[in-house]
């Protein structure tokens, strides 16, 4: 469990993280979401003891982090995939970090087999694509088998089967009863991956519920209907203030009404319903909420 109270963070006159309190329970995984500056970064370094509060506290089961006793055993973080000596091997980065851990050379072989980089174990890490580093990362945060794991944009740079995979991992490892705290900017993976979202902006808290209430906050919702009688339907579905739209292959777009009352008005005319399906998205929801806290916006 990440406990997260009253967090505040300086950076001279920049105000980078503000009054910011959240839990991330284990057993999920969590998605870290917010717009470029709003702060995520540096409460996931805060989170790992890299920047210091300025007020607020975090806590991971109960202590600080300088307070762990064995850090590495307890909390794995992947904040900056590319921060290793280019000239050093995947081997060497992962044994030198295993030493400073006390962990055994058996798990540092154990990690290059499941991120799949046992076949350049060997290589300097300075040839390493982006994706290649990533999966370095992600080997270097589990390499002490910790409950609380920290991933920052883990899927930057990796390739479909790669994305498909560290989504995989994620919750596999929150499966186990581990605590997982992700950040993405990449919203259709996020919904496919976390349970939990927590969204920031301009350092302070949005929203934190998770992915189906987070979708359900758009006012953009709208579905895909079938219907066995779309000519019957339409009429009732706009009185009862519905926007609708024809699609070309016999199906219906509808605003601005619920599932449920789509359903009960298909039902009261003995209307067999085909498809009714949800076309809000997490994108919608997160750029509607985000709209008063985005930092960097293009002309």
């Amino acid at each position: 469990m990440i406990k997260v109270r009253g967090l505040t963070k300086r950076f001279g006159d920049v105000v980078a993280v503000d009054d910011l309190s959240f839990d991330v329970a284990p057993g999920q995984v969590t998605g870290f979401l917010g717009p470029n500056g709003s702060g995520k970064s540096t409460t996931m370094s805060m989170i790992m003891g890299l920047n210091h509060p300025n007020s607020g506290s975090v806590t991971i089961s109960g202590k600080k982090y300088k307070d762990l006793r064995w850090p590495m055993r307890e909390v794995g973080g992947l904040l900056e995939a590319r921060a290793i000596h280019p000239g050093r091997s995947a081997y060497a980065h992962l044994w030198s970090l295993a030493q400073y851990g006390g962990i055994t050379k058996s798990r540092v072989d154990e990690v290059l087999e499941l991120v799949g980089l046992t076949s350049v174990a060997k290589r300097r890490v300075g040839k390493f694509s982006l994706g290649m580093g990533q999966r370095l990362g992600i080997a270097g945060a589990l390499l002490g088998d910790p409950a609380v794991i920290l991933l920052d944009e883990p899927v930057n740079g990796l390739d479909p089967e790669g994305i498909r995979w560290t989504r995989s991992l994620c919750r596999d490892l929150a499966a186990e009863g581990r605590t997982v705290l992700i950040s993405s900017h990449l919203m259709a993976e996020m919904a496919r991956t976390a349970d939990q979202l927590v969204l920031i902006g301009k350092g302070r808290l949005i929203a934190e519920l998770s992915v189906d209430d987070f979708v359900a906050c758009s006012s953009k919702q709208s579905f895909k209907v079938r219907a066995a009688n779309l000519d019957l339907l339409i009429p009732a579905l706009e009185d009862a203030g519905a926007l609708t739209l024809r699609e070309p292959n016999s199906c219906l777009t509808v605003m601005n009404l619920s599932a449920e009352a789509i359903g009960e008005l298909a039902l009261e005319q003995q209307n067999a319903l085909y498809e009714l399906t949800d076309l809000s998205s997490l994108e919608d929801a997160f750029m509607e909420l985000t709209e008063g806290a985005v930092e960097y916006r293009a002309s």
